[in-house]
């Protein structure tokens, strides 16, 4: 076979074809695994499609006709349904970052970061004063930045407690935190609609949850009320944790995924004992 430039093209043409292709399918994976309401409409999809496919094996009439029905009008009931998480899968194409702010920072540096978080939130519990911190992981949160009060301050202990300090004015919203900076306050998260959630829990516990649902973020709840700690993350929240819970939960969801396990709790555990 000759090789003439109109192959070459041909070939350019179908791989970079292929590349875009996986990249589509590796994004929308992606945008599912960080939501857990867009996970369950995948595996409902995928149930539906097993079921199909079994009921075609199998011959039985009656499940494959409504499962027909179910697949011709199924796309247009679940953009009816889910509008807002679509939108919100779309919205994310124009604020998605490649890589994580925490995934720059080095190992003393992100070690330092969480000892001022945990800093912090122990002044904040122990004086019964409420606080919602949220740390950006891959999913860009600039949208709620935008319309918060910036700060875009070093990361302190001290600057986390005035802000949440009772009688100021951003005391009531959230703080969000990119890398090792305070980027604003005042944020206002969407309350999570989990009925699996305590009902004694207030509007921070369900922003917590909320934001947790949509993105890949970690917040921390400091609850005003009993002064119990809680963090959201990957749409569950973990209620009445311990500051040492708080501080491992912080340290094995904010590691480098391509750092060992091992050198990563070694290097960190005694970083974390010299900051003491």
């Amino acid at each position: 076979m000759t090789i003439t430039l109109d192959n070459i093209i041909s070939i350019v043409n179908k791989t970079i074809d292929i590349l875009l292709v996986w990249f589509m399918f590796y994004y929308i994976l992606k945008n599912i695994k960080n939501n857990v309401k867009l996970t369950l409409i995948f595996k409902g999809v995928l149930i539906i499609a097993v079921l199909k496919i079994v009921s075609d094996l199998f011959g039985f009439v009656t499940i494959g006709l409504l499962l027909e029905y179910v697949i011709m009008w199924g796309p247009l009931a679940l953009i009816v349904i889910f509008q807002p998480e679509i939108r919100a899968v779309l919205e994310q194409l124009g604020r998605s970052q490649l890589l994580g702010r925490h995934k720059v920072l080095t190992v003393d540096e992100r070690e330092r970061m969480i000892y001022e978080i945990i800093q912090s939130i122990d002044y904040l519990r122990k004086s019964r004063i409420g606080a919602l911190i949220v740390i950006e992981r891959d999913v860009s949160l600039s949208d709620y930045i935008e319309k918060a009060k910036k700060i875009y301050g070093d990361l302190t202990s001290e600057l986390l407690i005035a802000l949440f300090f009772p009688n100021n004015p951003m005391h009531d919203g959230g703080v969000i935190i990119q890398g090792n900076r305070i980027s604003c306050a005042g944020a206002v998260f969407p309350t999570s609609n989990n009925s699996k959630i305590n009902k004694r829990l207030g509007t921070r516990h369900r922003a917590a949850l909320g934001i947790a649902e949509e993105t890949d973020c970690i917040s921390i709840v400091v609850s005003e009320e009993t002064g119990r700690l809680s963090i959201a993350v990957k749409g569950e929240l973990f209620y009445n944790l311990s500051l040492d819970d708080v501080r491992m939960m912080l340290v094995d969801e904010l590691r480098p995924k391509k750092e060992s396990d091992f050198e990563d709790e070694v290097d960190e555990e005694e970083i974390y004992e010299e900051n003491k």
